[in-house]
């Protein structure tokens, strides 16, 4: 009972309802329009600066790559060039002798080892014996050899690697199965 005498509302006149306080105006629809073209129109501009941001990335992105390519030899380049100019100087030399044309192809190995290994350049040279890995051998002939199958007895050629990267397999022959 109690709830449906607070749903009654007391019988008021209309015109006390129109006397009330107004709410504010609700916008025309010509102002509602011009309001809805100026956020179209910011984000349309935050659209358009975005896109050229991400095309400027892009673009950035392309160019260091490209530098990349161009110089990733740079600092290998920078440790041969000591290297050539022994080289140079050893084909300079007037009347050069035995011993000081080992000495100076010595210095020059030296040279180029230190080079690979600043580089990262590493030799696959595997010992007689160890099981051939295919990955870094490639074996070229199997032999008979009084070892295990699949070892390798000798190497013919070293291989190298950058980082962890195959660059040539070392080239080897493989003792035969018994």
């Amino acid at each position: 009972m109690q709830d449906q005498e607070n749903q009654a509302v007391p019988n008021q006149p209309a015109d006390a309802a129109a006397a009330a306080p107004s709410t504010p105006a609700e916008p025309t629809l010509e102002e509602q329009l011009a309001s809805t073209e100026a956020r179209l129109a910011e984000m349309h501009d935050a659209f358009m600066r975005a896109k050229a941001d991400g095309e400027n990335i892009r673009r950035r992105a392309q160019e260091d790559v490209a530098k990349a390519h161009k110089f990733a030899v740079e600092s290998f380049a920078e440790a041969l060039v000591p290297v050539k100019d022994s080289l140079e100087m050893a084909l300079t030399v007037e009347a050069p002798t035995i011993e000081s044309l080992k000495e100076g192809v010595e210095m020059t190995l030296k040279q180029l080892s230190s080079a690979f290994e600043r580089n990262r350049l590493v030799e696959i040279l595997p010992a007689q014996g160890d099981k051939l890995d295919p990955m870094k051998h490639q074996a070229v002939a199997v032999v008979p050899a009084e070892q295990e199958a699949n070892t390798v007895v000798s190497v013919l050629q070293k291989g190298y690697m950058i980082a962890d990267r195959l660059l040539r397999p070392a080239i080897v022959t493989t003792a035969q199965a018994k």
